[in-house]
């Protein structure tokens, strides 16, 4: 289901800050009985990035997908105006209303909960083809899994990774730059 109003509960006028956010999700043994799954978002604001993850325990690299684009709009603060890019086709298709919902129904339901306090551009982007903040969230995802728990030191790093990224020279622009 796209985002085409105007966020609930923000005054009418009111200009909305300009946030990027990447997000990926990883399952190691994804479909095992030994599944271990954890979501990340890299939350990007004024050239000043923040990480968020969750361990989310046995779920699905569908699933840990969709609950890292959750987790990303759920750590904004305030309604903002987001361009949030994954590599998940799922996510980005599912949300803009390409692909009908047939499971994981429970988890949808928290990204729309997320998503309708923001206005959001959901975008697409390959993975592990070498764009640093991608990279460094797909990284932390997957340090996150094998840990079996969030850990502060492995979400610095990917802040770490990122650095002073110019999305602009990445050819991804932020959304109002």
């Amino acid at each position: 289901m796209p985002n085409d109003s105007q966020p609930a509960g923000l005054p009418s006028g009111k200009r909305l800050k300009e946030v990027t956010v990447f997000c990926d999700g990883s399952s190691l043994g994804n479909g095992r009985a030994t599944t271990r799954a954890a979501a990340v978002a890299l939350l990007g604001y004024r050239g000043i990035w923040r990480a968020v993850g969750a361990y989310l325990g046995n779920a699905t690299n569908q699933q840990a997908e969709v609950a890292a684009a959750a987790l990303g709009l759920e750590n904004l603060r305030e309604p903002c105006n987001v361009h949030l890019f994954t590599d998940s086709r799922y996510v980005v298709e599912t949300m803009t209303g390409r692909f009908r919902r047939k499971t994981n129904h429970e988890w949808w339901s928290r990204l729309d909960q997320a998503a309708s306090r923001h206005e959001v551009k959901w975008e697409w982007t390959p993975g592990h083809a070498g764009h640093v903040v991608q990279e460094a969230a797909d990284r932390a995802a997957r340090r996150i899994a094998a840990l079996g728990r969030v850990d502060d030191e492995v979400l610095r790093a990917a802040v770490d990774d990122i650095g002073a990224v110019d999305l602009s020279e990445a050819g991804l622009e932020a959304v109002g730059e």
